[in-house]
């Protein structure tokens, strides 16, 4: 069963610098067990930069975007302990030099990030026209596990496949590492592609994110953060919920709002509007995400 968030489940408050979302994880009725390894942390998402995008009606800032969302998260109070990319790190590229062309330029400006503890994720304009081959020499595997302070996360991909499917092998490997998991564990899972059907009419769906998701329903404390869609939307699948990012390059429609899924053309009197990226504040031992949205601005 899939439902809109719950009011009581996500709070949405005013916070400094962007809007606040409270997400409580549903838990055991005895808890988790305490780890000694776990502690609250802060974790960055970015998503959709589009490196090599060239259309000025749609961003005249195309060349700058990424490099002003690098700057602002240096400029962060607090540092994360990590940055996570969720995909379309680069614009669709037919020729195979510049498709790494654009991988090699974009990796030279997230260099620049003070953190250096960056996690990858292919997008479809990644790896969809070379199964994944270009990201793979860049950026390394397209699907992986790492687990920080108490926290498992598992990368999911979605889109090396040009049909949109993560594909039986990975949904194995996915099934096996779920198996040595607590069903109380704390599990986030990363993804470009929503795992439900959002609006498959313009593919924001995974075709077979239903058996992804049905291995993870027995898990209380799983939640899901992807991007694709370039812009910000919540979710639940059962006791699950997903948390859409805005992207780095253009803002799209909301699903289903106008027949043709389009670039919102770019607004001289509201520049960078819809833009942005998210930090994620895990408060582990309280089992919450505390999710703050950050405008990409031109200052």
């Amino acid at each position: 069963m899939t439902s809109e968030m719950d009011r009581r489940d996500f709070l949405k408050l005013i916070g400094i610098g962007g809007a606040v979302f409270v997400c409580g994880l549903q838990s055991s009725a005895h808890g988790a067990a305490k780890d000694e390894t776990q502690g609250d942390f802060l974790f960055v998402q970015l998503s959709d930069t589009h490196w090599g995008f060239n259309q000025p009606n749609i961003n005249p800032d195309f060349a700058g975007t990424l490099k002003r969302a690098v700057t602002a998260v240096n400029n962060l109070k607090y540092q994360p302990d990590f940055i996570v990319f969720t995909g379309d790190l680069t614009h669709t590229a037919d020729d195979p030099a510049e498709r790494r062309k654009r991988m090699a330029e974009f990796r030279d400006i997230v260099k620049n990030l003070k953190v250096t503890n960056i996690k990858f994720l292919a997008g479809e304009h990644d790896a969809s026209l070379d199964s994944g081959e270009a990201f793979h020499e860049f950026f390394g595997k397209s699907y992986y596990t790492f687990d920080h302070k108490g926290v498992h996360f598992i990368a999911i991909d979605n889109v090396s496949d040009p049909r949109g499917m993560i594909g039986d092998s990975q949904l194995q490997w996915l099934a096996d590492d779920l198996r040595q998991r607590d069903k109380d564990a704390p599990i986030v899972i990363l993804t470009h592609r929503p795992l439900f059907d959002l609006y498959p009419a313009w593919e924001w769906a995974t075709r077979d994110g239903a058996k992804a998701m049905d291995l993870l329903m027995p898990y209380k404390r799983a939640v899901v953060f992807y991007g694709h869609i370039h812009q910000e939307h919540h979710h639940m699948t059962g006791q699950i919920p997903h948390h859409a990012a805005r992207g780095l390059m253009y803002p799209l429609p909301a699903p289903g709002s106008q027949p043709k899924r389009e670039p919102v053309p770019w607004d001289p009197a509201q520049p960078y509007r819809g833009l942005g990226f998210r930090s994620i504040d895990t408060k582990v031992e309280k089992q919450a995400y505390v999710l703050t949205e950050f405008p990409v601005t031109g200052g």
